[in-house]
């Protein structure tokens, strides 16, 4: 499903404000009846669309999934008004228009998924749809079995508690500790903020999966395409398909 209005733009109507316009003004049909709400969504390959009782040719919109492995030192942004360097970079051009489906900060690594498939992001990155999002995550020290409790139960920050998360230790280093971290929410550095909560600050985080799709051995920097499978599974894990 697609919004009516892109839908007109593609088959060369007008720009999109334009059809936007043609709309309110109720020359717009959709399977024979006038339609005036601007946030209307159509299938281009199952219904008709008509302007001023002319039958449109949809343009169905190509969709493109990417799995990117972000390196430090780069933001999860299409632009950056601040000039620093953006995952876009690391892409090359592009025909179309993608969006990164939740963000990793600038000095973190790891998995980022890029797509046009709007419904497909909003879904991986509202909470209410409780997709995992697989972190591994070295910090300072070692932390003891009574912190490692404390981030699976819940830390209290600034902008209010925690959900639990699976805290798992991977491996213990001189002076560093590798855990790996499951959690369902996404907010603004969160796990960093939980690390500094029970005292061990994070020296490297890195994304390893998201929902069923893994980062596997893609190495940081490049980027490849999503396999059918994957789509799929994606798609079906926020219950799209």
């Amino acid at each position: 499903m697609e919004r009516l209005h892109k839908l007109m733009a593609r088959a060369g109507v007008g720009s999109r404000r334009a059809c936007e316009a043609m709309i309110k003004e109720g020359r717009v049909q959709v399977n024979g009846e006038v339609v005036t709400e601007l946030g209307t969504k159509v299938d281009p390959t199952k219904d008709t669309v008509s302007l001023d009782g002319r039958v449109l040719r949809l343009i169905p919109e190509t969709r493109e999934y990417l799995l990117l492995h972000k390196p430090p030192g780069y933001v999860t942004t299409v632009r950056d008004p601040w000039g620093r360097p953006t995952i876009m970079d690391l892409l090359g051009p592009m025909e179309l228009r993608l969006y990164p489906a939740g963000r990793l900060d600038f000095d973190s690594e790891g998995l980022v998924l890029l797509t046009n498939d709007g419904d497909l992001v909003y879904r991986l990155t509202h909470p209410s749809f409780g997709v995992e999002k697989v972190y591994l995550v070295e910090v300072a020290g070692r932390p003891t079995a009574h912190a490692l409790e404390e981030l699976a139960r819940g830390v209290e920050l600034e902008d209010g508690p925690t959900a639990p998360a699976k805290v798992r230790l991977v491996e213990e280093r001189p002076g560093s500790t590798c855990l790996e971290f499951t959690i369902k929410e996404g907010r603004k550095r969160q796990i960093r903020r939980m690390c500094d909560k029970v005292g061990h600050g994070v020296l490297r985080l890195c994304r390893i999966r998201l929902g069923p799709v893994q980062l596997g051995s893609l190495p940081p920097g490049k980027w490849r395409h999503l396999k059918d499978g994957e789509i799929r599974a994606l798609r079906k894990a926020v219950s799209l398909d």
